[in-house]
């Protein structure tokens, strides 16, 4: 099923894409990952905190949040993100669409992601099953211009198309890619969404950085981001990597009210 989409989805790149990767020292986040895990019983992880860091850069920087539509730059008020999620032991992926991250902590972020996988893996997620049953049934000559259809309505205008949601991976896409054994990735935009960001997580490494002047080892992640050139530029990129950058250093301040 996913080939089938990635058919009809993709043609050779013409579109302008801007790509930034940065290594970030996780050694506060992941202390800060065992505080809240012990403190809640929640399963959560680097994954949901980056997801908390880029919803608040997502409102500090708002000319992020846009989408092209008819050739018009559109503004998107929210600061929804969605989360790739496995939802078939590694042979199928789903995205969880998590309202409001800017206002959200960690530990949130990490409910509203494993309620919205627990009702995808039980079958109970409404459009998900609509757009999965519309791709199984489509023949393969109608997904592209179906497809288009769904990026005009579904991912522009923001209403409900062929099972899909409005704004179905919401303004921004975390996925969490060092799961898969990857140091990092670059993730390939999926048009009919209009999603400006990609962001994706890479492994936990131990690698040499250094620190009041001395080598030494600390946990490093790797985040790489893949963005819409025509809305995202250098200057926006180098904001919202630097707020990301400095909440991953400091989480504790992502349990702050936003």
């Amino acid at each position: 099923m996913r080939r089938k989409i990635a058919v009809a989805t993709w043609r050779p790149s013409r579109d302008g894409r801007i790509h930034a990767r940065m290594e970030v020292d996780v050694t506060a986040a992941l202390a800060y990952l065992d505080r809240v895990r012990s403190e809640s019983g929640e399963r959560v992880t680097l994954t949901h905190v980056v997801g908390a860091a880029l919803g608040r850069a997502l409102r500090q920087v708002p000319e992020i949040r846009a989408r092209i539509v008819l050739g018009r730059l559109v503004d998107l008020d929210t600061c929804d993100i969605g989360f790739a999620v496995d939802i078939s032991r590694g042979s199928d992926l789903a995205p969880v669409k998590v309202h409001d991250v800017d206002r959200l902590t960690p530990l949130e972020v990490a409910r509203a992601v494993g309620a919205g996988a627990d009702r995808l893996r039980a079958h109970e997620d409404v459009a998900h099953r609509r757009s999965s049953g519309i791709v199984r049934l489509a023949p393969s000559w109608a997904m592209r211009p179906a497809l288009s259809f769904a990026s005009l309505v579904a991912g522009g205008l923001g209403r409900s198309a062929l099972g899909q949601p409005g704004f179905p991976l919401g303004t921004a896409f975390v996925s969490n890619v060092g799961s898969l054994g990857l140091d990092e990735a670059f993730l390939a935009p999926l048009p009919f969404a209009r999603t400006p960001v990609y962001l994706a997580v890479g492994a936990v490494q131990d690698r040499a950085v250094v620190v009041d002047g001395e080598v030494v080892a600390r946990p490093v992640v790797v985040l790489v981001a893949t963005a819409d050139h025509r809305i995202v530029d250098g200057a926006h990129a180098g904001q919202m990597a630097g707020i990301v950058r400095d909440l991953l250093l400091q989480p504790d301040r992502l349990d702050a009210p936003a």
